[in-house]
């Protein structure tokens, strides 16, 4: 048994004996394997460093060459433009040379000419005095032989040509005008008549109405009221009169203020039409109708300012602009009269090539006065050109407003123009009615009022009665007379004439002195 066990121990260290042996021997292996691994590795990096050494020279050697074939490029230009450069100087020179030589003969030429110029003139300096001499002598023959001097002899002829040349030029000037005067006129009927091409429109005559029209015959006692409170109230909110009369079935309104009248007229149909007719309920309706038509009005200035393109003006301004829609001038509506001359105005301006804005503005401001003439006194041009001053407007708006009836001289093309426009729009077939017999009579009136002067030679009603010219007999009345009788014509005209506006009133005395030639 205890052999055994020795035999086992043995064999036990024998095997590790063996296992330690033969590990050794495999260690020593891999060591020797790795060392020649190693050795390789170092031998492929010195073949690779050696590698790229070569390439690096190599490299370097090939940069080398190409910056040496630049740099003999380089060189070989710079040498090309030095050459081009010396040639062009080499030529340059040459021509210098030759234009030193040109200069040389011409400078020799110049002093050739010189000295010949200079012995012509010699020449002719005494061949001038030679004739100065002779021209004398034959002066001096001709005065013996005339007996006038030289100097009589010029001013002879120069009266003589002077006399010719202004009969000459007279006729060229009065030819001149005449074409002027022909082309003009031509050109003028041509834009007139393209203004009113452009704008046509139908007129239909409007008047204030001042009869209002009763549903029955009792409605009357209605608007009058008990003890005539109802009647009383409505004029006194109103300011206007009411006129019930034996007419059957209408009320007639009276009152100079065209606003006024209007505001009574609405106010009047609205009550009959509420049926509730008392002093409380007319004043609460006439202040609501007095709102509606100044709201109306305001509308209306703004939309006619919309379509003739004008938004910059005054407030004040369109509030009286809106004013015009109830003012009338011989039935015809007076802002559709503004709207009317405010077209032609810009189609006038456009053809002649003016200021269209500047037309128009004028020509919407015009007749501005006629909303406040029966206010203030004056004629509307003058009261409508205060007033466009007083809001800022232009001096050639106000100018043009001022002159558009012949008041004053205008400043501008644009005046002249506004006042065209306003005699065409007054003008047209059906833009004003106005019975012809009284219209006749009206006229007659005036110039027979103008004639009961003593001293009165003729008496001419011009401007649709809006002037009266008086012709004075010279030998009969002096001027001071004169301008008396102008007065006196003026307080006779107001005493014992209705008329629209004002008259313009002018007395001439003039001399005339009168010779025949036999």
């Amino acid at each position: 048994m205890t052999i055994y066990i020795a035999i086992s121990i043995a064999s036990v260290v024998l095997g590790m004996g063996f296992g330690y042996l033969i590990s050794l021997k495999v260690t020593k292996g891999k060591i020797e394997v790795a060392e020649e691994s190693a050795g390789r590795i170092v031998k492929s990096a010195e073949r690779e460093a050696e590698t790229r050494l070569r390439e690096a020279a190599l490299e370097s050697k090939d940069k080398q060459l190409l910056i040496k074939a630049e740099f003999e490029k380089e060189t070989k230009e710079r040498s090309a433009e030095f050459l081009n450069l010396e040639k062009r100087l080499t030529q340059k020179e040459q021509n210098l040379d030759k234009k030193m030589e040109f200069l040389e003969k011409r400078d020799g030429e110049n002093n050739r000419r010189e000295k010949e110029i200079l012995g012509r003139e010699r020449l002719l300096t005494e061949k001038e005095e030679k004739c100065e001499r002779r021209q004398k002598e034959q002066m001096q023959q001709i005065e013996k032989i005339s007996g006038m001097s030289a100097e009589e002899a010029k001013k002879l002829l120069m009266g003589s040509m002077e006399q010719e040349a202004k009969f000459e030029s007279a006729k060229m000037i009065k030819r001149i005008e005449d074409e002027a005067k022909e082309s003009a006129e031509k050109k003028a009927k041509h834009i007139i008549t393209e203004a009113i091409q452009r704008y046509s429109s139908d007129y239909t005559s409007e008047v204030t109405i001042s009869v209002v029209n009763l549903p029955s015959d009792d409605m009357k006692g209605r608007i009058i009221g008990r003890e005539g409170r109802n009647i009383r109230a409505l004029e006194s909110c109103t300011g206007i009169d009411l006129i019930i009369d034996d007419t059957p079935g209408a009320v007639i309104i009276s009152g100079f203020d065209p606003i006024r009248r209007e505001v009574a007229r609405v106010s009047l149909e609205r009550l009959m039409t509420d049926g509730r007719i008392h002093p409380a309920k007319i004043e609460e309706i006439v202040e609501k109708v007095k709102k509606d038509i100044d709201k109306t009005m305001r509308e209306e200035a703004d939309k006619l300012l919309f379509d003739v393109g004008i938004s910059d003006l005054n407030t004040e301004l369109v509030n009286l602009l809106g004013r015009l829609k109830y003012r009338t001038s011989y039935a015809q509506n007076n802002l559709s009269h503004t709207r009317e001359v405010a077209f032609l105005c810009g189609i006038m301006a456009a053809e002649l090539g003016l200021d269209i804005k500047l037309a128009k503005r004028a020509a919407i401001l015009h007749d501005i006065g006629k909303a406040v003439d029966h206010h203030e006194e004056g004629s509307h041009p003058s009261i409508g050109a205060e007033l466009a001053r007083r809001y800022g407007e232009s001096p050639k708006v106000v100018n043009a407003i001022a002159a558009h009836h012949g008041d004053i001289e205008p400043i501008s093309t644009e005046a002249v123009l506004v006042a065209a426009a306003d005699a065409l729009s007054a003008a047209r077939p059906g833009a004003r009615r106005e019975s012809l017999e009284s219209y006749i009579k009206r006229l007659e009136r005036l110039e027979n009022l103008a004639a009961s002067f003593k001293g009165v030679e003729k008496a001419y009603a011009i401007q649709a009665g809006r002037e009266v010219r008086v012709i004075i007999k010279q030998g009969e009345v002096s001027d001071s007379e004169s301008a008396q009788i102008a007065r006196e014509l003026a307080k006779k005209i107001q005493q014992e004439l209705t008329y629209p506006g004002q008259i313009k009133i002018t007395v001439i005395r003039e001399n005339r002195y009168i010779e025949y030639a036999k």
